[in-house]
């Protein structure tokens, strides 16, 4: 009995799969600027930025010799926010494994939203100058600081009490993301938590833009979907006179760079848009992945990077319940005053 005992043994250690190294690919090698760009969205020089600045973060203490590289893990994070593959995809094409790459790419995203601190609100005055000249060149538009809306970000469908609070008005599972841009389509605020069936106003509401907004001299645009605030322009519903049409046309012409800034957004990661699929991760790590996009983003526009020529970045409107809330007096006599200089 002892003698089968000890063969079964071996003949399990012999059935048992050796582990296997594959030989992992190194884009970085023998692609050229152009070509990252169309697969990662970044250049040569940005991604190896990129890979110094998460490093502390991402770089796991290892005795082996097949530990994961930094610059491979962001390589395969950014492909993932790029494309919207499958992970197993993404995973094939680095060289690594399902798990690891899974791994990778909420430990590079977490590490982006804690280092990459670009998406301030303007406080200083000379910096808001500058940004209601940018809008002002739009459209005569005065006094304006940004441009506010919410987008809608696909996730995977879930079960559970939760559920019915990700289903948007589209009826898929969404996140809603709340945004402010300037005129350059970089983003000043973001909020990436609450799910699709949340209004946009509730979201503003419960926001720290009305504390920043009330210290500020100028305001936000934002669509019908917002009630009027004395720091928060609307549009008039029914425009009669043609100085009230012509603050309107103004107003939709400045305003419109919120939905073309998530238009690029979503160009340049198709994880983000609906042709892309839907994020397949529960709504924590999905919100992580959002803001590590939104900073990429902005990262982009400081370089100067293009949006990828092959994509479609019409961003549609979002569609909001209109907002029928009465106007406050101090508000509504702030737009009166403003429809009288178009």
């Amino acid at each position: 009995m002892a003698a089968l005992f000890i063969f079964d043994i071996v003949n399990r250690r012999a059935l048992r799969r050796d582990r296997v190294f594959r030989d992992r690919t190194d884009d970085l090698d023998f692609l050229n600027d152009d070509q990252l760009i169309a697969r990662y969205r970044f250049p040569r020089q940005s991604i190896l930025d990129l890979t110094d600045t998460l490093r502390d973060a991402i770089e796991r203490p290892s005795n082996r010799s097949k530990a994961i590289p930094p610059h491979i893990q962001v390589m395969t994070t950014l492909r993932i926010l790029a494309k919207g593959d499958y992970l197993s995809e993404v995973a094939d094409l680095h060289g690594i494994s399902i798990a690891s790459a899974s791994r990778i790419v909420h430990s590079v995203c977490n590490a982006m939203c804690d280092r990459i601190q670009n998406i301030q609100f303007p406080r200083m005055e000379e910096e808001q100058r500058k940004i209601k000249q940018r809008f002002f060149e739009i459209s005569s538009f005065p006094n304006v600081l940004g441009a506010i809306d919410g987008t809608l970000i696909p996730i995977q469908g879930m079960s559970g009490d939760d559920e019915p609070n990700y289903v948007c008005r589209k009826q898929y599972h969404a996140i809603n993301v709340q945004a402010i841009c300037d005129a350059d389509l970089k983003f000043t605020n973001i909020v990436v938590k609450w799910p699709g069936a949340t209004h946009d106003a509730f979201i503003l509401a419960n926001s720290n833009i009305p504390t920043i907004m009330e210290g500020q001299n100028g305001w936000l645009l934002g669509d019908s979907g917002y009630g009027l605030k004395k720091w928060l322009m609307t549009p008039l519903l029914n425009p009669n006179s043609q100085k009230e049409i012509a603050y309107n046309k103004s107003h939709c012409k400045t305003r419109n760079t919120v939905e073309r800034a998530f238009g690029v957004l979503k160009a340049r990661f198709r994880c983000l848009h609906k042709t892309g699929g839907s994020l397949q991760f529960n709504p924590p790590k999905c919100c992580k992945l959002i803001g590590a996009c939104f900073r990429l983003h902005n990262k982009a526009c400081s370089d100067g990077l293009p949006v990828p020529e092959d994509e479609d970045i019409q961003e549609l409107g979002h569609h909001n319940i209109i907002n029928d809330d009465q106007p406050n007096n101090e508000a509504n006599a702030i737009r009166r005053r403003l429809i009288q200089r178009f």
